[in-house]
């Protein structure tokens, strides 16, 4: 069992939304009807809506990207399940506008299955509706069946750059094409050396997985999902370099590409562990001559307590790298 800080375990999605309202209630509220945090001004005329969601267990994420020039709203679902249809279907109606709607969700049977139907339940009222699922994990499927691969730290990329985009008064269609863009030169990969554990007991849970004294998983999925590979644990250049091979060869990364290169913290590594890694992998990024424009070093998509990081590189242009820049005041996210 892995000790925990909770009361009830049923009500620990509950407590930690009324915490974080608590502290965050000058930028965002509470449908009333619904488990769904939204902007405090949504919906935001003559803008697109920009939805998310998924299962709690990721802070920062879903939450923490609710603000101005990032996500209006955000579907918040049970520690590693789907928000329900309804849930969804009223975060689509509370950021309305009347340009439409756009929702971005990562590659997981439960949110595609219940994005689709609060999709279709919006449209039948007339609003439109418009999806994109993120796929930009090298480790959880082949290139030749990218459909198949899950949505990982990459989707806070993508929604960063449609947050910024929406922000500008583009419409549904120009924010569709930037979502869509980001995700197809985005590419993810993670590691991991200790489980995460899903709250069911007073005061604990159980671990997701298991792994030996002197093991790690290559590829892991944000869920403790399986990886490529279960090796012994290496050091932080040796496994930062397994990472790197993999990412820069599945796009392929090339020279004098520019890049956002993301560093993400699965829930229990500190920053000083995050920062050796992106040592590597700026010295890595040099000898290649790939440039890069952007860091995100911390934690931006958490997997509860699981010991591990990912890595993400996203090449850019000059749209993607202005929307980078673009400012936002989500609570959470973390500004360079």
């Amino acid at each position: 069992m892995l000790k925990k800080f909770i009361n009830d375990p049923k009500k620990v999605v509950d407590e930690m939304l009324e915490g974080f309202l608590f502290a965050h209630s000058d930028k965002v509220k509470k449908l009333s009807t619904s488990r769904v945090i939204v902007r405090k001004d949504a919906p935001i005329k003559g803008k697109v809506g920009l939805v998310t969601g998924g299962g709690s267990g990721h802070k920062p994420a879903y939450i923490g990207y609710v603000g101005e020039g990032l996500i209006d709203a955000a579907a918040v679902g049970e520690i590693f399940s789907s928000p329900s249809a309804q849930q969804i279907y009223d975060a689509i109606k509370a950021v309305n506008s009347g340009r439409g709607v756009l929702c971005v969700l990562g590659n997981y049977s439960g949110d595609v299955m219940n994005f689709d139907m609060a999709s279709d339940m919006a449209k039948e009222e007339g609003i439109s509706v418009e999806q994109v699922i993120i796929n930009d994990d090298v480790g959880s499927g082949s290139k030749e069946q990218m459909e198949n691969r899950r949505g990982v730290a990459g989707e806070v990329i993508v929604w960063k750059a449609i947050g910024a985009k929406a922000q500008e008064g583009a419409n549904l269609e120009e924010v569709k094409k930037v979502a869509e863009k980001v995700n197809s030169n985005t590419r993810s990969m993670g590691v991991a050396h200790s489980p995460c554990a899903v709250p069911s007991l007073p005061y604990g849970g159980e671990p997701t997985f298991t792994l030996g004294e002197n093991e790690m998983e290559i590829g892991v999925g944000h869920h403790g999902e399986p990886g490529v590979e279960r090796t012994k644990m290496k050091s932080a250049d040796e496994i930062t370099e397994i990472l790197m091979e993999k990412v820069l060869q599945d796009l392929p990364f090339k020279e004098n590409n520019e890049v956002s290169v993301l560093i993400d913290g699965l829930g229990s590594t500190p920053l000083l562990e995050l920062y050796i890694i992106y040592r590597k992998v700026a010295k890595i990024l040099t000898q290649k001559k790939i440039k890069i424009y952007k860091p995100y070093i911390g934690e931006f998509f958490t997997s509860l307590e699981m010991g591990g990081f990912s890595i993400t590189l996203t090449k850019l242009d000059e749209e993607l790298k202005r929307l980078l820049d673009a400012p936002t005041n989500a609570p959470l996210f973390v500004h360079v």
